[in-house]
């Protein structure tokens, strides 16, 4: 049995319990070493075999997953975050479809939650944004055309934007023309959970000087919108004038 794993966003006892079982009792671990905390390897067996899947193609992944002599065996494919979002794991799953072996998925805890953490921040404040984006500006692999930032901006929404930190005057740059006010706010969170955590809080438009203030030039997600302020209403799940199926209004 093959198990994708999310490593989660950084600090080790943030993995799910299932997850940690698995990285427990596994035979063969591949493990994305450029952003896995390696510290989560030290629960494995003695007798583990691992592979850092950072200097490994696809075909090279798949190889270890399909070798006859691994085929009773179980192995973890140990991916950071939750491995549905950037995790290139559809190509994985769907060779070992074509392998005819099972495998089954346990998702993790995304850096983006992990970021929101470390913000002591809510994404989804009411009546300043219900709805949020999680993206990434293009780079050496494209976006699709109606996915460009600037476009995505235009919705004021909360974005969160991963990969992007190398480009971070580019982003400001569209983000301000997709609608943001360039002192909309902003920030910059490094190694989420991380004990090396960084958090910088800034505006829209001076995302790249404050990143470069901070020496962040990767592994940071970046977090837009009116979330970040202080202006929001009162949720009415709490407020003592809503009615609703499990309490009467009280005034």
């Amino acid at each position: 049995m093959i198990y994708f794993v999310g490593a989660g966003p950084g600090a080790p006892d943030l993995i799910t319990v299932r997850g940690k079982k698995a990285i427990e009792t596994a035979d063969i671990i591949i493990y994305a070493g450029s952003l896995v905390n390696p510290s989560l390897l030290e629960e494995a067996k003695a007798r583990c075999r691992c592979y850092n899947s950072a200097g490994m193609t696809l075909e090279e992944v798949i190889s270890v997953m399909t070798d006859p002599e691994n085929l009773n065996k179980k192995i973890v494919r140990l991916h950071t975050g939750d491995p549905c979002l950037y995790g290139a794991i559809r190509e994985q799953m769907d060779l070992l479809d074509k392998h005819g072996l099972s495998y089954e998925v346990i998702p993790g805890v995304s850096s983006f939650i992990g970021a929101a953490a470390a913000l002591r921040a809510e994404y989804t404040l009411p009546e300043v944004s219900q709805t949020v984006i999680l993206t990434r500006m293009e780079g050496r692999t494209p976006v699709p055309e109606k996915e460009e930032i600037s476009k995505l901006a235009a919705h004021g929404a909360t974005m969160v934007i991963f990969l992007t930190t190398t480009m971070l005057g580019e982003l400001s740059r569209r983000l301000i023309q997709g609608g943001y006010a360039p002192d909309t706010p902003a920030a910059v969170v490094y190694k989420a959970t991380w004990p090396d955590e960084i958090v910088v809080k800034t505006t829209v438009a001076e995302l790249e000087a404050a990143a470069a203030a901070h020496g962040i030039r990767k592994m940071a997600l970046i977090t837009v919108g009116g979330f970040l302020g202080g202006d929001y209403e009162r949720s009415k799940l709490y407020d003592p004038a809503f009615t609703h199926e499990f309490r009467e209004a009280t005034r």
